[in-house]
C-alpha cells in the first residue's frame, strides 16, 4: 500500500491545479479569437494618428492664409488657400482634388485693378479680407448711385410728372364717348340741313366702322338711326346714295333684326330703283352689297325680293355695257341663294323635322322657276366667256346647281357647248403644268373637273 498524504497537505495542492487549469483555459481563447484580446494594435494606432493629425490641424494659425494665384489654365487648390472672387472653382473627379482659374482673364485684370490688397507677402490675414470686401461694398454703392441717378435723369427727360399730366387733361376738358353716343353724334351730323356734301359723307364714312359690330347695328335701330340712312336712299346725290348703302350693307350683314326693321322700313323697293335706275358704278356697287346683306340667310326678304321684281332688275343690271364686275356678284348672290336653299332643306331631313318655320319659309321662295322664267339659264351661259378665271370658277358653280333646271336649254345651246369644250382645252394644257410643278390637286385642275362633269351631263 502506498503510503496516503496528510488531508492539511492535499488542500494547498488542489488549490494550485485549480489556477493552472484557470491559466491555460485564459490562454487559449485569447489566441483562437483575437476580438477577446486585451489590447486591439490597429484600432490603437488609428486614434493615436486621429490625435496626432487634430493637434497639427490645432496648430494651424487660421489668422493666416495662403494667397492662391489663378491663371486661365487650371490649378490644383492646397488646403488653407483662399480663392480669390471671379474664379472658377471645380472638383476633378478624376483626381478629387479642387481646381481653379481665371473666369475671364481680362475681366479679372480689370476688377483688381487699382483694387488689390497692398501686401507684399503670399499671405494676408482675415482682417485684409475684410477691409478688402468693405472697399468693394464701397465701390459697388458708388457705381450703382450714380446709375440711378442717371437713370432718374433719363426718366424726367422722358417722361412729365403726373401731376402735369392731370393738369393738361382737366385744360382740355378731355370727354371719353362710347361707340352710341358716337354713333348719335355721326347720325345727327348727317342729317342736319347745315352740314354739307362733305361733312354728310365723313360722318358716313365714319358710321359704317361703327356698324359692323353686331351691336352697334342694333343700338342704331333704338334712336332711330337705321331710318335717318335708309331714308339717305332718297338723296340727289349720288355720293350720299352710295355711302348710305354702305353703312346699310356693314350693318345688315348677317343681323336678322336689322334685316327684320329695314325691310319694314322699305330699304328693299329703295336698291331696286336704284340698282334699276341710271346711276353710277360706283354707286350701284355699293348698293349691291347692301342687297346681297340683306337677302342673305333672309327668307322672308328674298320672297320680297321675287315679288318685286327683283331677279328683272338683276337682269337688266348685267346686261348693261361694262357692268361685268356686277355681272360676277350678282351670278355668286344667285348660287349662294340656291345653295342657301338646298342646304336649309337638307338639314330639316337629317333632323327629321317636316315644319320648322324656316323651312316653311323657304319652301315659299319659289327661286329656280323664277331664274328659269326670267332667261336667266342663258344669261349664265353667256357670261361663261369672260376672262378671268375666277369669274368662270363663279359661273361654272351656278350652271352646276342651275344644272336640274335648266339642262334641257343647256342641251339645245350649241354656244356653250362649244365653249365648254374650249375651256376644256384650256384647261387640260393648264393642270398638266400644274402636273409637271408637282401640284396633283391644283386650282386649274379643279377648274377642269367641273368642265368634264357638265359635258358629261350635257351629253
Amino acid at each position: 500500500l502506498s503510503p496516503s498524504l496528510p488531508s492539511s497537505r492535499m488542500a494547498p495542492l488542489g488549490r494550485l491545479l485549480g489556477l493552472l487549469m484557470a491559466a491555460c483555459f485564459t490562454f487559449c481563447l485569447s489566441h483562437q479569437n483575437r476580438e477577446f484580446a486585451l489590447t486591439n494594435p490597429e484600432k490603437s494606432s488609428t486614434k493615436e494618428t486621429e490625435r496626432k493629425e487634430t493637434k497639427a490641424e490645432e496648430e494651424l494659425d487660421a489668422e493666416v492664409l495662403e494667397v492662391f494665384h489663378p491663371t486661365h489654365e487650371w490649378q490644383a487648390l492646397r488646403p488653407g488657400q483662399a480663392v480669390p472672387a471671379g474664379s472658377y472653382v471645380r472638383l476633378n473627379l478624376q483626381t478629387g482634388e479642387r481646381e481653379a482659374k481665371l473666369q475671364y482673364e481680362d475681366k479679372f485684370r480689370n476688377n483688381l485693378k487699382g483694387k488689390r490688397l497692398n501686401i507684399n507677402t503670399n499671405t494676408y490675414t482675415s482682417q485684409d479680407l475684410k477691409s478688402a470686401l468693405a472697399k468693394f461694398k464701397e465701390g459697388a454703392e458708388m457705381e450703382s448711385s450714380k446709375e440711378d441717378k442717371a437713370r432718374q435723369a433719363e426718366v424726367k427727360r422722358l417722361f412729365r410728372p403726373i401731376e402735369e399730366l392731370k393738369k393738361d387733361f382737366d385744360e382740355l376738358n378731355v370727354v371719353i364717348e362710347t361707340d352710341m353716343q358716337i354713333m348719335v353724334r355721326l347720325i345727327n351730323k348727317f342729317n342736319s340741313t347745315s352740314s354739307s356734301l362733305e361733312e354728310k359723307i365723313a360722318a358716313l364714312f365714319d358710321l359704317e366702322y361703327y356698324v359692323h359690330q353686331m351691336d352697334n347695328a342694333q343700338d342704331l335701330l333704338s334712336f332711330g338711326g337705321l331710318q335717318v340712312v335708309i331714308n339717305g336712299l332718297n338723296s340727289t346725290e349720288p355720293l350720299v346714295k352710295e355711302y348710305a348703302a354702305f353703312v346699310l350693307g356693314a350693318a345688315f350683314s348677317s343681323n336678322p333684326k336689322v334685316q327684320v326693321e329695314a325691310i319694314e322700313g322699305g330699304a328693299l323697293q329703295k336698291l331696286l330703283v336704284i340698282l334699276a335706275t341710271e346711276q353710277p358704278l360706283t354707286a350701284k356697287k355699293k348698293v349691291l352689297f347692301a342687297l346681297c346683306s340683306l337677302l342673305r340667310h333672309f327668307p322672308y326678304a328674298q320672297r320680297q325680293f321675287l315679288k318685286l321684281g327683283g331677279l328683272q332688275v338683276l337682269r337688266s343690271l348685267v346686261q348693261e355695257k361694262g357692268t361685268e364686275v356686277l355681272a360676277v356678284r350678282v351670278i355668286t348672290l344667285l348660287y349662294d341663294l340656291v345653295t342657301e336653299k338646298m342646304f336649309a332643306e337638307e338639314e330639316a331631313e337629317l333632323t327629321q323635322e317636316t315644319s320648322p318655320e324656316k323651312l316653311q319659309q323657304y319652301r315659299q321662295v319659289h327661286l329656280l322657276p323664277g331664274l328659269r322664267e326670267q332667261g336667266w339659264c342663258e344669261i349664265t351661259a353667256r357670261l361663261l366667256a369672260l376672262p378671268e378665271h375666277d369669274a368662270r370658277e363663279k359661273v361654272l358653280q351656278t350652271l352646276g346647281v342651275l344644272l336640274t333646271t335648266c339642262q334641257d336649254r343647256y342641251r339645245q345651246d350649241p354656244q356653250l357647248s362649244r365653249t365648254l369644250a374650249s375651256l376644256q382645252a384650256e384647261y387640260q394644257t393648264l393642270a398638266s403644268l400644274e402636273l409637271q410643278d408637282g401640284e396633283d390637286e391644283g386650282y386649274f385642275r379643279e377648274l377642269l373637273g367641273s368642265v368634264d362633269s357638265l359635258l358629261k351631263e350635257l351629253r
